[in-house]
């Protein structure tokens, strides 16, 4: 949150007041709004009475209610969001839509096209192209998740496991960086660290994501591959056995169990779990759904 101390006497914040009628058609509400936290400083006679201000970047969403994110010091929606009641965003948060137009929207735009630029080179493979660029994007926002994607794959795909290892430990921090937005990033630089050989990174990367994200097979099968390339067989049984009770039909999930069967790679103390999946998937689920998938893994 970007905060402005000031001393001067406090001020009542305009209030903004929640529309009347019918909400059909109109614009959901999307801008930067302000809060204000009055603190008293010193002591007897010198007390004086001091207003921190934070600005907010707030959007309305389909549910009705709003997401907000704090501004940062370049004046760019930054950190975590979370998420508040129309209602209190009417009582609690200031309209600044001067402040919006004139300063954040800007920002937010220029910063939005140097990721696209920086997303471009690494396409194109011109790697220090787009290092640079994620570079300028993330002095701007640190955590700006498209950034720190970006150039984390920039860094795998020159093999700087190390500059790699930085940005993980970055991306696994941030919580919007397993949205389902940034599906596609995330994918891409789960496998691009299996293909690094990175695989406690990988490990620890799906972890997270299994910690954030609702029940997904996807998942569970990236987190099997991950732990067969670390030869924990256990784990990799687990994961599997765990993504067909989300999804039997998943025909990865399937193939990848009947394998570990044909290579001898299930653990003795797992083997009835799996003959029980395969004999259940085979029988178009009649037999029982459930399963003990041995310890371990996860």
């Amino acid at each position: 949150m970007t905060d402005v101390t000031r001393d001067d006497p406090i001020s009542t914040a305009p209030t903004a007041h929640a529309p009347q009628g019918s909400q059909r058609g109109r614009e959901r509400i999307k801008g930067v709004f302000s809060t204000q936290d009055v603190q008293k400083v010193g002591t007897g006679t010198t007390t004086r009475k001091t207003i921190q201000k934070g600005f907010w970047y707030a959007e309305e969403t389909e549910a009705g209610d709003v997401e907000v994110q704090p501004l940062n010091n370049n004046y760019v929606p930054s950190g975590p969001k979370r998420r508040i009641t129309m209602d209190e965003l009417l009582e609690k948060f200031a309209p600044e839509p001067e402040f919006y137009v004139q300063t954040v929207f800007p920002r937010m735009r220029e910063l939005n096209k140097t990721v696209a630029r920086a997303d471009r080179h690494r396409q194109k493979g011109e790697t220090f192209s787009a290092e640079y660029e994620y570079g300028n994007a993330l002095q701007v926002d640190d955590e700006n998740v498209r950034a720190n994607f970006g150039l984390g794959l920039t860094y795998l795909s020159r093999g700087e496991t190390g500059k790699a290892d930085d940005i993980f430990e970055r991306l696994v921090k941030l919580e919007a960086a397993f949205d389902e937005e940034h599906k596609h990033l995330f994918n891409e630089f789960g496998i691009n660290l299996r293909k690094n050989q990175m695989f406690d990174q990988a490990v620890s990367y799906y972890s997270r994501a299994l910690e954030l994200t609702r029940k997904d097979e996807n998942l569970h099968l990236n987190m099997a591959r991950a732990m067969l390339e670390k030869k924990n067989f256990t784990g990799t049984v687990e994961h599997v056995l765990k993504a067909l009770e989300i999804n039997p039909a998943i025909d990865a999930g399937i193939k990848f169990l009947q394998w570990l069967q044909a290579k001898k790679l299930v653990p003795a103390e797992q083997q009835d779990a799996v003959r029980e999946m395969l004999a259940r998937i085979a029988g178009g689920g009649k037999a029982p759904a459930s399963a003990d998938t041995g310890g371990g893994g996860s």
